[in-house]
């Protein structure tokens, strides 16, 4: 039970984000009701009328997001939320040593074939996401890095890297949302963020198809 619990508790967080957190002003996104205002949505906070979305989950700072998704994606969705804690001491996109990190996604166990992903990047830096087979046997996390700090992609079936766009980019930009959609067969799955040492700093979930 406290499982579920937790996992409809970060559902309601990313849902509410992105629903509420938008600002674009583009008609067919997530979140907006193309009467020029912002619909509020689940996990909403109480300031600014229900625009700001609640609070980031594990200590994380969030942003009110500067554009959404298109509502018609097709698919199971899944909504990913990506987070930095602020880290001045950033420099394009590469993490130093010791700040932690934060990728999740909800739900984390989806029925197999068409998956969407929405990806908010609620950090001040720039983030992605990448989905990688997982074998059986591994767990997350124990990839190697490169002296790049990247990890191995061989295999990825797509990434969200785009910001306020579908697919691959240079990177989600700070308050921006990117999404993608995939493919997947039955199994386990591993959702990254393969920036310089970001993979190793905690960016990584675990996400099951069956």
């Amino acid at each position: 039970m406290k499982s579920a619990r937790s996992s409809m508790v970060v559902v309601t967080v990313l849902v509410g984000a992105l629903a509420a957190g938008c600002a674009s002003g583009s008609t067919g996104m997530m979140g907006h009701n193309g009467s020029g205002s912002n619909t509020p949505g689940p996990g909403t906070g109480r300031s600014s009328g229900g625009s700001e979305p609640g609070p980031a989950p594990f200590g994380h700072g969030r942003s009110r997001l500067t554009c959404s998704a298109p509502s018609s994606l097709p698919g199971t969705t899944v909504y990913v939320m990506l987070g930095d804690m602020g880290m001045p001491g950033m420099r394009g996109g590469v993490a130093p040593v010791g700040p932690r990190m934060m990728l999740r996604a909800a739900p984390a166990r989806v029925p197999a074939g068409e998956v969407s992903f929405v990806v908010a990047n609620m950090g001040r830096h720039a983030h992605e996401m990448v989905v990688l087979p997982l074998a059986q046997g591994r767990s997350i996390g124990q990839r190697v890095a490169g002296a790049d700090g990247r990890i191995d992609e061989a295999g990825s079936l797509g990434e969200a890297s785009a910001s306020c766009a579908g697919g691959e980019g240079r990177g989600i930009g700070a308050r921006a949302v990117g999404w993608t959609t995939v493919t997947l067969a039955p199994g386990s799955y591993e959702l990254v963020c393969n920036l310089p040492h970001h993979y190793s700093q905690g960016m990584r979930q675990l996400l099951v198809a069956s």
